[in-house]
């Protein structure tokens, strides 16, 4: 090899690791940029025009690497809502992280439960964010008996374009499922067919909600936990992780949470590896019963101190591969089913909220 054939090829090394270095860091400030914005501030958080409460979630753990960290996850229809209206939560769920064995829990909450909101009495649970999300930490925590260090908000928009971000979701829709509402001029008709499909944000909306069956609410609760766990194994493919930019770009505007740039870097990194463990419904069919409150009804905890145990003995289960939910294939069978928004006139939630 000649002198000059030697620098022609040390140049051509030197500018493809120039390209790479130079892709590598517009990647990571488009990422930054993206979840630094994540955390909304003044008249752009949804909370702006909540009073501040007296009661306040604990503070984020300092990451050591040990210390389990569990993230409240709510998601709202904001649908004919005025800017600065908080709607109660249609879906609550705790994701609960061990950055040291990698196995994760998954809870989903019946937003019936009937509960105490600190400084607001008793009341439904999917209440507790119309008064902000430290209220709504400081609830589920109380609840379940674990802290609730971070939370994540978005509205069906946002699920929407997480799902078209990510290519939509190949998934067994486990039976028929049909529902039409004039009083949302059927913006938010459901109208899935039995089997393997690929859902994009609409229908996966369509799925996720749907609860017009024998078993309604406590249907709809794991269907939302299998979905979630099938979003959350196509975020680890190479394809979306070189297209997390544009995927975050897409789901920014509806996202709120207090988690810090800091905190998602290391959630990140431990999320990846991580394998969950156990998917369960809040509270147990054996431990909720259901009460007359106002005229209304709500579910009650028969023991709150055995819900708790229950929490624990869901997070210390032993992490092995028959533990381990099947996202995909577990929803041919599920005992939950899809739910319609708190504002649906079909809702159970149509009739008045109860008061202590």
């Amino acid at each position: 090899m000649t002198k000059r054939t030697k620098r022609i090829t040390l140049w051509s090394v030197i500018g493809v690791l120039a390209v790479i270095v130079a892709f590598a860091a517009y990647y990571f400030f488009a990422i930054y940029r993206q979840v630094d914005n994540f955390s909304k501030e003044g008249e752009d958080s949804p909370f702006y025009q909540v009073q501040p409460s007296h009661t306040k979630a604990d503070e984020p753990p300092k990451w050591e690497g040990t210390e389990r960290v569990n993230i409240l996850l709510m998601g709202v229809d904001a649908r004919g809502l005025q800017k600065g209206e908080v709607p109660r939560s249609d879906s609550m769920l705790v994701a609960s992280i061990d950055p040291v064995t990698k196995t994760g829990s998954l809870f989903s909450i019946m937003r019936d439960t009937y509960v105490d909101i600190p400084d607001h009495g008793k009341d439904r649970i999917n209440t507790a964010i119309t008064h902000g999300p430290d209220i709504a930490m400081k609830t589920v925590s109380d609840l379940l008996g674990i802290p609730i260090q971070y939370y994540v908000y978005t509205d069906f928009q946002g699920f929407i374009a997480l799902v078209d971000a990510v290519g939509g979701i190949d998934f067994n829709v486990e039976k028929d499922m049909h529902y039409t509402s004039a009083a949302d001029d059927h913006q938010y008709d459901i109208d899935l067919k039995a089997g393997m499909q690929h859902l994009d944000g609409t229908t996966a909306l369509e799925y996720v909600r749907f609860r017009h069956d024998a078993m309604s609410d406590f249907a709809r609760t794991q269907r939302q936990r299998n979905f979630l766990a099938a979003v959350a194994d196509k975020l680890k493919n190479t394809t979306s992780i070189m297209n997390l930019p544009t995927i975050l770009d897409k789901v920014n505007p509806y996202v709120d949470t207090n988690l810090s740039v800091t905190d998602m870097w290391k959630l990140a990194s431990v999320g990846y590896k991580t394998q969950m463990t156990s998917s369960e419904q809040i509270p147990p069919m054996d431990l909720l019963e259901e009460e007359k409150v106002g005229g209304a009804s709500v579910l009650g905890v028969k023991d709150e101190d055995e819900l708790k145990q229950y929490v624990q003995d869901a997070l210390n289960k032993e992490a092995s591969p028959s533990a381990s939910p099947d996202a995909s294939a577990s929803a041919d069978g599920a005992s939950d089913s899809g739910s319609d928004s708190n504002s649906g006139t079909d809702d159970a939630e149509a009739a008045p909220t109860p008061s202590p």
